[in-house]
């Protein structure tokens, strides 16, 4: 079975330092440019580090299930959810900002059951390396659904 890049590769620090560019060019362009990964939709997650309380914002792959916003916790499919979706999970309620510079509050909520499977479904079709991604692990890739907050 294929594995996703080990925690200490080079692979991750590159994937930081592009995520960085990303969101500058974002909010510098209103998601022109940063907007789209690979033909898929992009926003700007805003978060706190529950342990740091540092403010911090993560360019994801995003679904558009209206009302709803999804995104998925993959980390590219190694064996740790991201530090993102644990932040997450501590918030009630937080912000994102689409293209356009639109910004939502929204509630964070990990999906489950049949929604999960169906959001699964959407969420490969709108970027397919996720479903390698779910090979390359034992644990459950999580959903998240942003509800408008």
């Amino acid at each position: 079975m294929p594995k996703a890049p080990s925690a200490s590769s080079p692979f991750w620090k590159l994937h930081r330092q592009g995520a960085r560019l990303n969101r500058v060019l974002f909010r510098w362009t209103g998601g022109r440019v940063g907007g789209t990964f690979r033909g898929a939709p992009v926003l700007l997650l805003d978060h706190v580090g529950r342990r740091s309380g540092v403010a911090r914002t993560n360019p994801l792959i995003y679904l558009d299930d209206a009302p709803n916003l999804v995104v998925v916790g993959s980390k590219g499919g190694t064996d740790t959810h991201p530090a993102w979706f644990h932040n997450l999970m501590s918030m009630p309620v937080t912000e994102v900002e689409l293209p356009g510079g639109v910004r939502r509050r929204v509630r964070p909520r990990v999906a489950e059951g049949e929604e999960r499977e169906r959001l699964w479904g959407r969420l490969v079709q709108v970027y397919r390396p996720y479903a390698a991604y779910a090979t390359y692990t034992d644990r459950e890739i999580p959903v998240v659904v942003l509800e408008p907050a």
